[in-house]
């Protein structure tokens, strides 16, 4: 496996060239010191000299030496490297759709169910120190957990899931980010007031002071995330876009699952009937402005594979990091090890 390497210093690696030039040196010694050998010493001595056992042992230290300045001349140029390490997320809100649609049996047993259970899987994969938040939403959107570390008080929160009218993919993501931010002012009601409320619809929101907010590059937050699973396209509540403007104005990622079939079916919920189909363009466009990714999910095998996926990539991220102190303890490993070799077969260091 390779290792792209960048170097914040790179004029440094002209340093390198003495590498080689001392190697010619060490050569140009050792003929030197043959000859002296020749000329001087006896034919017994030059044979033992020449024995192989002490053949190689007499190179290694130097080789050790010279590998033990090359990396400190590759540390001193202050190399970067892509490395897998473990993630710093600490908080990941869970937002899931509870629409009337999610009865739907295209995925088995049925989208709600199978995202329920493919959501517990995910739960018992995460780390222990992760902490987890839902929020449940369709003609609104409510945490139906705040952010904890019990698994089971998760679990307990999922298995209430009740089904309702309506879609706010846009309020679920407010919802989150307000969890995220308990003090920010994220005030859902008094976005969505002049339009659901004329609906009918209830917001379980207090009024906030709202406070302002200095932007920050999109996925730059690395201490929490939200994953949205849907099935449907929004029909209530904030704008999808405007939320998530406000995920990626915060740093925050919104990875985002589409579950059921792209064409739609029609289903029946409470005497009403209605038609859903899989808003796939606007999911995509959510986690692409959020820095994240779209995950689709045909079946409930599918979805278990989104969520172990999610897995692994909310635990571990590739992050460029730099590792002139890892190259400089191998140096001072390489070079004490030369030193140590030259004075237990030499007596001396040489």
């Amino acid at each position: 496996m390779k290792i792209p390497l960048t170097f914040f210093w790179p004029q440094f690696l002209w340093l390198l060239l003495i590498v080689p030039l001392l190697l010619l040196v060490y050569f140009w010694l050792l003929r030197r010191k043959k000859k002296t050998a020749v000329r001087y010493a006896s034919l017994a001595i030059v044979r033992e000299a020449m024995a192989g056992g002490s053949q190689w042992r007499r190179h290694v230290p130097p080789v050790l030496f010279l590998l033990a300045l090359t990396a400190m001349l590759l540390a001193a140029a202050r190399p970067f490297a892509t490395l897998s390490l473990p993630s710093l997320q600490q908080t990941i809100i869970l937002a899931m759709d509870v629409s009337g649609s999610m009865r739907a049996t295209d995925v088995e047993p049925n989208r709600l169910v199978a995202s329920q259970n493919a959501a517990k899987a995910f739960l018992a994969e995460l780390p222990r120190h992760v902490k987890v938040g839902i929020v449940a939403f369709a003609g609104t959107a409510q945490v139906v957990q705040s952010p904890t570390l019990s698994r089971e008080d998760l679990v307990v929160a999922i298995d209430k899931f009740q089904l309702q009218r309506a879609t706010a993919i846009g309020s679920a993501i407010v919802v989150s980010l307000s969890e995220i931010f308990p003090d920010a002012g994220i005030d859902l009601s008094s976005m969505v007031y002049g339009r659901d409320r004329q609906r009918g619809i209830a917001i379980d929101q207090k009024p906030q002071e709202p406070k302002e907010h200095t932007p920050v590059p999109p996925g730059s937050y690395s201490s929490a995330a939200i994953i949205l699973l849907t099935d449907g396209q929004r029909t209530t509540g904030v704008d999808t876009m405007e939320a998530a403007k406000m995920a990626a104005d915060r740093g925050v990622r919104v990875y985002t699952v589409g579950v059921g079939t792209v064409e739609g079916e029609t289903i029946g919920f409470e005497g009403w009937s209605m038609r859903v189909r899989l808003d796939e363009e606007t999911l995509k466009e959510v986690a692409d402005r959020t820095q994240a990714e779209y995950y689709y999910a045909g079946t409930a095998e599918n979805l278990k594979k989104v969520y172990e996926t999610l897995s692994t990539r909310l635990t571990v991220e590739k992050k460029e990091t730099e590792i002139s102190s890892l190259l400089a303890l191998l140096a001072a490993v390489l070079a004490t090890l030369s030193a140590g070799l030259s004075l237990l077969w030499f007596n001396r260091i040489a």
